[in-house]
C-alpha cells in the first residue's frame, strides 16, 4: 500500500515562485506531495517552475501576477479557487530590492519596494483569508528578512517593508487564530540567490565574518523552514518569526 506524503491533497500558493527562494519552496512542497500554484511576475517563469512541479508528479498551475495590483491579485485568487477548490497554504515570498542611500532614494524606488514586498502580502492574504476561515484551517507564511529585524545601510525601503511584514504577520495571527489558521514569518539571512550573486568578493568575505556558521544559506534552507511551519509539527505556532540566517541574529 502506497504511503501518503505529508502534503498530499493540499494546495499551496507561492508568490515570487519564478526563481530563487520561491522556486525552492514550490519544489519542496511538490516533492512532499502538494499541488502547487506558482505565482510570479511573468508567465514564462511561473510556467517553468510549474512544469518542474509537474515533473515531480503533482498538479501545478502558473499565474503571472503583479502582486502590488489589487485587481490582478483578486482576479488571480478567484481563478485559483475555481481551479483548485481550496487553498491550504499561502507563502507570500514575492520581493524586490531597489537599494540606495536615503538622501538619494527616489520616491519610485521607495514605492515599488513597499508595494511589492508589503502591500503584495497584504493583498494576497486578504484575497484568500476568507477561504481559510471558511475551511477553519490554513497556514500563512510570510518571507521577511533579517534586514527587517536589524536594518541595513542603503536599504531603508527594503528594511521598512520587511519590518512591516513582521508586524503584519503578528497582527494577522491574532485575527485568524480562533478559526484554526496560523500566520508566521521566516526571516532569511544571506541566501545564495540572484540578489546576493551581485555582491563582490570583498563584501562577501566581510559578510561571512558576521555569520557564525561561516557560510551563506541555500534557498532549500528557507524552503525547509516553510515546510515545517506548514506542517503538523507547527500546529501550535503562530505569530512567530523564524530566522534562517546561520546565527547572524541571536
Amino acid at each position: 500500500m502506497r504511503s501518503m506524503k505529508p502534503f498530499e491533497n493540499q494546495v499551496v500558493v507561492v508568490t515570487g515562485a519564478g526563481r530563487g527562494i520561491g522556486r525552492a519552496i514550490a519544489l519542496k512542497f511538490a516533492a512532499e506531495g502538494a499541488d502547487v500554484v506558482c505565482v510570479s511576475r511573468t508567465q514564462e517563469n511561473s510556467e517553468k517552475v510549474a512544469g518542474e512541479c509537474r515533473a515531480l508528479g503533482r498538479k501545478a498551475w502558473a499565474h503571472a501576477v503583479d502582486v502590488s495590483d489589487a485587481a490582478a491579485v483578486n482576479a488571480a485568487a478567484d481563478r485559483i479557487l475555481a481551479e483548485c477548490g481550496r487553498v491550504d497554504v499561502l507563502v507570500n515570498n514575492a520581493g524586490v530590492t531597489r537599494d540606495g542611500l536615503l538622501m538619494r532614494m527616489s520616491d519610485a524606488d521607495w514605492d515599488v519596494v513597499l508595494n511589492t514586498n508589503l502591500k503584495g502580502a497584504f493583498l494576497f492574504t486578504k484575497a484568500l483569508v476568507r477561504q481559510f476561515i471558511k475551511q477553519r484551517s490554513g497556514r500563512i507564511i510570510n518571507v521577511a528578512s533579517i534586514i527587517g529585524l536589524i536594518g541595513n545601510a542603503g536599504q531603508c525601503n527594503y528594511a521598512a517593508s520587511k519590518a512591516g511584514l513582521i508586524g503584519f504577520t503578528q497582527s494577522v495571527a491574532r485575527e485568524v487564530a480562533s478559526r484554526g489558521v496560523t500566520c508566521n514569518a521566516i526571516a532569511p539571512g544571506f541566501i545564495e540567490t540572484d540578489m546576493t550573486a551581485v555582491l563582490n568578493e570583498s563584501l562577501r568575505a566581510e559578510l561571512l565574518k558576521r555569520i557564525p556558521l561561516n557560510a551563506f544559506g541555500q534557498p532549500e534552507d528557507v524552503a525547509a523552514a516553510a515546510l515545517f511551519l506548514a506542517g503538523p509539527g507547527a500546529r501550535y505556532i503562530t505569530g512567530q518569526v523564524l530566522t534562517v540566517d546561520g546565527g547572524m541574529v541571536m
